[in-house]
């Protein structure tokens, strides 16, 4: 049976807020941990608290320096490739749903040019014959019929 979904909000009881710090403190530390051994990259964390006084620094404040060094010292143009902020996150997201509804508009003009070809073969379709867009679609979408019908008694 599936979980819940978490709401994520700021939790109203300090005690309880302290609590799921810790814990999830404990979690994200041990994921690192096993993302450093696992995959053999250089990593390191740095929590701040308002329970503690000094940061807790992941694996130690010497490794941390020489990650963060390393990663400083790293060109501009590499540093930030994967590293985005909302907006870029939001123009990737609307990029990428801009391509989704494009290729949906895509494969229903064409649904509709079938559907069209169908009825007018039927002797349904009261279609403009005076309308050369049209009938250039009908001609189009015949074309490719006649070449996949051609195609499959070929293969």
């Amino acid at each position: 049976m599936g979980r819940k979904a978490t709401v994520y909000e700021l939790i109203s009881n300090e005690y309880a807020r302290k609590a799921t710090l810790k814990k999830r403190k404990a979690g994200l530390l041990k994921k690192l941990s096993e993302l450093t051994t696992l995959c053999g990259v250089a990593a390191c964390a740095i929590i701040f608290s308002s329970y503690d006084a000094q940061p807790d620094v992941w694996p130690s404040k010497a490794e941390a320096c020489q990650v963060l060094k390393k990663f400083k010292s790293s060109p501009a143009q590499q540093r930030g490739k994967n590293m985005m902020d909302q907006t870029v996150l939001l123009k990737r997201s609307i990029l990428q749903l801009n391509g989704r509804l494009e290729k949906r508009k895509r494969k229903n003009r064409e649904l509709e040019k079938e559907l069209a070809l169908a009825e007018t073969m039927a002797g349904e379709n009261n279609c403009d014959w005076n309308n050369l867009e049209h009938l250039k679609e009908l001609d189009y979408q015949l074309q490719e019929n006649i070449k996949l019908i051609t195609d499959k008694i070929k293969g």
